[in-house]
């Protein structure tokens, strides 16, 4: 059975270039229903604990230093079958091979620095959640 929530989180890179209005607008666009939502700036603590599962990957430091170098925009987005759905609002990770029209199309700069992320599972997007939000702020 799929959930009907997603987290995702609004990077760096999609910040700094003033995108955030415009990355909310066609999330809600989409169908999706925000109920939590935050701005703030990770550590390169929290950063490394939230992407702790990619540890042992060589692009491991520069993910943590890229996603601690400026502030992001984190979210639980509500809506039927949300990881799926929200998986293909977002794109493709490379953008060169994003579809038209999709987040990741219209706002990334690279494979690195693509916008926003997505979670990958029901279980993750429910993990990712809580991470970044207590109980009290999700609506």
């Amino acid at each position: 059975m799929t959930g009907n929530r997603t987290f995702t989180m609004i990077k760096p890179d999609a910040v700094g270039a003033g995108n955030i209005g415009n990355i909310l607008q066609k999330i809600e666009q989409a169908g999706f229903r925000i109920a939590a939502l935050k701005l703030l700036w990770l550590t390169e603590d929290k950063a490394g604990s939230f992407y702790a599962v990619h540890r042992e990957r060589p692009f491991y430091g520069e993910l943590v230093k890229y996603m601690s170098s400026g502030p992001v925009v984190a979210a639980i987005l509500e809506k039927a079958n949300a990881v799926q759905d929200f998986r293909k609002l977002i794109g493709a990770t490379d953008p060169v091979k994003a579809e038209a029209g999709t987040i990741r199309k219209l706002y990334a700069k690279s494979i690195q620095e693509n916008a926003v992320h997505g979670s990958d599972s029901d279980a993750n997007a429910k993990i990712e959640g809580d991470f970044f939000f207590s109980v009290l702020e999700q609506f």
